[in-house]
């Protein structure tokens, strides 16, 4: 809090990762709150053993108060699963999260694997199949195109200090262009600090310089991002909001 940052959501990348947020989440419930999900590179490691690894991740999921389901999704930057074996394992947990009634947490990376495929094309053609999931693109690095798409699909878009990486400016159109009501903010935290942190060390707390960027681009109030954003995620992850707004009943322009 001393930093501006008021509560934080860690994400568990698999199981073990999983079972970490929940007792960090136990320790601190008023500043943390978590997730749990199989990501690729997870999936990946399961091997045969994806099945079993599902059952324990709803064991986990009906066993801790997450409010999301995630990281989940494709990654086309390391050569991992094949890319039809990654869509299954990701909409399996897509099923998951409607039957838990869990926002999802999505990881889409493009890349250097030699698959021959866009991720964010896949990545729009599951969720169009799939519309009963809500959520989130998190760490979002796709254009205004990919942007326009997820938005028409409903769902949140995410930034993080890649906002402020030299040739990065297809991804500033898409910040520039995403509804306040759909805008959340994220550090990725120990990746992807902003500048002039980049290749240092990156902390939650350095979400503040995402947020200040993104109010510069939108040509906004700092104060208003950081309300919308903070609305945005409370109502997705049905978190409380912050006990100063219930006491000063926050003007129009904080939402």
């Amino acid at each position: 809090p001393d930093q501006g940052v008021w509560r934080a959501i860690t994400i568990g990348t698999g199981l073990a990762d999983a079972r970490e947020v929940a007792a960090l989440v136990s320790r601190f419930p008023e500043r943390i709150a978590g997730s749990a999900g199989l990501d690729p590179h997870s999936c990946h490691e399961a091997g045969d053993d994806f099945a079993h690894q599902m059952a324990e991740l709803e064991i986990l999921l009906q066993q801790n108060p997450f409010v999301a389901l995630g990281e989940i999704g494709l990654e086309y930057h390391h050569r991992l699963n094949p890319p039809d074996q990654q869509i299954t394992q990701f909409e399996a947990q897509l099923d998951l999260a409607v039957r838990r009634d869990l926002p999802v947490v999505i990881h889409v990376r493009e890349g250097r694997a030699g698959y021959g495929r866009d991720a964010h094309a896949d990545t729009i053609d599951v969720l169009t199949r799939n519309p009963g999931n809500r959520g989130v693109i998190h760490s979002f690095a796709g254009t205004s195109s990919h942007a326009r798409a997820y938005l028409d699909l409903g769902w949140h878009l995410s930034f993080n200090g890649m906002l402020s990486y030299k040739g990065n400016d297809s991804l500033r159109d898409a910040a520039r262009m995403t509804p306040a009501d759909r805008l959340l903010v994220e550090t990725d935290a120990p990746y992807l600090p902003p500048m002039p942190h980049r290749g240092k060390r990156c902390d939650p707390s350095m979400v503040a310089l995402t947020s200040n960027l993104l109010a510069e681009l939108r040509g906004e109030r700092d104060d208003d991002v950081r309300a919308w954003t903070t609305r945005n995620a409370c109502l997705l992850f049905r978190l409380d909001l912050p006990p100063e707004w219930a006491a000063a009943k926050p003007k129009a322009t904080q939402w």
